[in-house]
């Protein structure tokens, strides 16, 4: 059983941590003053809550499930509640369109990861998940084509510890796809740009971003 914290009570961060605590680890969701989580499943697990702060530091790994936008500058506080912790980044950091759909890239030749890891020199950020609606995050079989979840990380071992994390949310290792260091994950964050005009033809049916062999 693994500690995990997670930041972001909204769709995605209760979609993941339902997932979690059914799969045995102990998760708590870090909310900010005022916030609640998203009301959990009729026959979901009860998730305790805590402030980011808290939940930050009495974690063993913390995803962050933010809004990516505003993302950095919330983490960059929590520098030394991150300290040599993996922090697995799902979000995607962008600008909204007029119809609330992202728009642009606020990380133009960089990314939303590679921000994490300059501000967090600590701190091991391994990003993950961010090229799917939040729902094939935790049921990447119900795709009728095998989806594919990326990785982009400089640490190794943090990667092989999320690469388990990703199995007890249904993901098999063959989907996996380890593109190398963080600067990859300027890649994965881009495909983020196809999203709205998928989303805009088709609604929210789920689907990913995915390497078809």
């Amino acid at each position: 059983m693994t500690t995990i914290g997670i930041l972001g009570a909204g769709r995605v961060g209760t979609n993941l941590a339902h997932t979690l605590t059914t799969a045995g680890h102990h998760v708590t969701l870090g909310i900010r003053d005022n916030d609640k989580p998203s009301t959990p499943p009729a026959d979901g697990p009860e998730i305790p809550y805590a402030d980011h702060a808290t939940t930050a530091r009495t974690a063993d790994i913390v995803i962050n499930a933010t809004p990516g936008d505003s993302a950095l500058e919330r983490l960059t506080t929590l520098q030394a509640e991150l300290a040599d912790k993996i922090l697995i980044d799902v979000s995607n950091a962008t600008i909204d369109a007029p119809d609330g759909l992202p728009g642009d890239l606020c990380y133009p030749g960089s990314s939303l990861a590679e921000q994490l890891q300059a501000a967090l020199p600590t701190t091991h950020v391994v990003k993950t998940l961010n090229t799917m609606l939040f729902m094939v995050m935790t049921a990447p079989t119900a795709l009728t084509t095998p989806p594919t979840a990326y990785l982009s990380g400089n640490d190794e071992q943090a990667k092989k510890t999320v690469t388990a994390l990703l199995a007890d949310l249904g993901w098999n290792p063959a989907w996996i796809e380890d593109l190398g260091d963080i600067t990859t994950a300027r890649a994965t964050e881009a495909m983020i740009l196809v999203v709205p005009h998928i989303l805009r033809r088709n609604g929210f049916t789920p689907f990913a971003v995915t390497i078809a062999r």
